[in-house]
């Protein structure tokens, strides 16, 4: 059954995580001498509480835990962490009801960027800095974060890897978790630094440079203006960001191969990879066509906004550099295709993920060959490694549940009187962790303060579902989950 104490002492481990992360904030929030000192003064004691609440609550608890406490602990420490995170935007009185509150801080921890915030420019600096640093801890995982950090605060730590870890094909550095999890969080931590030099080199501020390369890198799209990278107007900070958001979509473990190990080689051979790269390239011919066809951009700015939207939708980010919403229709459906897809699994990017495009493809044409050969033995191989049949049923269970799952939300949403072309996209930029979406009333360059409370709160648990990828969720809610054989 499941293990109650090592749950509740490992969630009040990780609260004092988010403690520390508060910290930082209210720092910046002293610093730059706003009104949103208060709301972290608050937050930070009252997360401390809780925190050493289930502490002793675990008190005793045995250092290791069940595949069923590893799902549970992992759902519950996202929900708990936006519980909690979602207090200083209350408190503070930036945002007035805790529905919003929530939704936004849940919309941060898992990387989707979507916002109820009408002004971000309003928000004080303290505020500005957690929301963007909800996406960074969020990007690569809470858990995966702490057991880099403190391996042995986690027990079972394979267990709850498995059930926070994105894709279904998991490639590791190194046997030990741990330094598999340090190794990969260099690779982040590099990029980030790489990233904030680059733009403050190209004339961002400091603040607006961190805030900005740590969206980027965790593919969030928070941003610290209302017109996104718009706000600049500048081709250079345009095209910084997209190689950024070109490279954080790729698979860290191989970018550490490649980089760290010299096998560059790795690179080119990754089936994977190469499916990112070639949607990324075809996407951007066909909407830069659209683009100077049908709007008359030049050359030039078609490319720079066709290469920015792409990469910004397929890494699932959300940023933009101009309004997609007032493109043409058939846009759309590109940029829906990218927001399906996904980048790399084992990246920070959310979606179906390109790896299981690629067995998905690879399935395709072994059907149709063995229409011709009936008999013949066709196993689906990825960079030279087979795909078990139980990997390849999973797949099929996965792209259902993504599918029941986008239609369930869009039939709700429809209800509940948003227009058909933005519940759609609503669904499937939650269930892919994207953030803007594409319509009428709800446009990339808008908030999602209109959608009916129940709405946020189906869209919330959407992006939690979306980001643990599904089966770390939904199993909860299986009757066999809480019977005790």
């Amino acid at each position: 059954m499941i293990n109650l104490k090592i749950i509740y002492k490992v969630l009040g481990s990780l609260l004092f995580i988010e403690v520390v992360m508060l910290f930082c904030c209210l720092m910046m929030s002293i610093y730059y001498q706003e009104d949103d000192m208060m709301a972290f003064i608050v937050t930070i004691a009252l997360t401390t509480a809780a925190g050493v609440a289930l502490k002793y609550k675990g008190y005793h608890a045995e250092n290791s835990m069940g595949r069923r406490d590893a799902y549970l602990l992992v759902t519950l420490t996202w929900l708990i962490f936006s519980i909690f995170g979602a207090l200083p935007f209350i408190i503070s009185g930036y945002i007035n009801n805790y529905t919003d509150a929530f939704f936004e801080t849940m919309s941060g921890f898992t990387t989707t960027g979507a916002s109820i915030i009408d002004d971000v420019e309003a928000l004080p600096r303290g505020l500005l800095f957690w929301r963007t640093m909800t996406q960074w801890i969020g990007g690569l995982g809470i858990v995966f974060f702490t057991i880099a950090i403190l391996p042995s605060l986690v027990g079972g730590s394979m267990r709850v890897f498995s059930a926070e870890a994105t894709g279904p094909i998991r490639t590791k550095i190194h046997p030990r978790l741990s330094t598999n999890a340090k190794s990969i969080w260099v690779i982040y931590f590099a990029l980030t630094i790489g990233c904030t030099l680059c733009l403050y080199f190209s004339g961002l501020g400091g603040f607006d440079s961190i805030n900005y390369a740590m969206a980027i890198t965790a593919t969030g799209g928070f941003s610290t203006y209302n017109d996104s990278t718009g706000h600049f107007h500048s081709a250079l900070i345009d095209y910084i960001a997209f190689t950024f958001l070109l490279c954080s979509g790729i698979n860290f473990t191989l970018m550490y191969m490649a980089v760290v190990k010299g096998k560059v080689r790795s690179l080119f051979k990754d089936g994977e990879l190469r499916l990112y790269l070639t949607l990324v390239s075809l996407a951007t011919l066909a909407i830069m066509f659209f683009l100077i066809k049908d709007v008359q951009y030049d050359w030039p700015y078609a490319l720079r906004c066709a290469l920015f939207q792409v990469v910004s939708f397929i890494t699932t980010t959300g940023m933009f550099n101009a309004d997609a919403g007032q493109w043409p229709h058939i846009t759309w459906v590109i940029l829906c295709v990218c927001m399906f897809f996904g980048a790399c699994a084992g990246s920070t990017s959310g979606g179906f993920k390109c790896i299981r495009g690629v067995m998905l493809l690879k399935i395709m044409r072994n059907e149709f060959k063995r229409i011709i050969h009936p008999k013949a033995v066709l196993p689906v191989r990825i960079n030279g490694n087979n795909v078990s049949p139980s990997a390849q049923t999973t797949l099929l269970v996965f792209f259902t549940l993504y599918i029941a799952t986008c239609i369930f939300a869009y039939f709700t949403l429809t209800c509940l009187g948003v227009d058909s072309t933005n519940s759609f996209t609503i669904a499937m930029s939650c269930a892919s962790n994207v953030g803007p979406t594409l319509g009428l009333e709800i446009g990339p360059t808008m908030s999602w303060s209109h959608i009916p409370d129940i709405g946020k709160w189906i869209c919330a648990i959407l992006m939690l579902i979306g980001r643990l990828e599904f089966f770390s969720v939904i199993v909860l809610f299986t009757p066999s989950f809480w019977k005790e054989n």
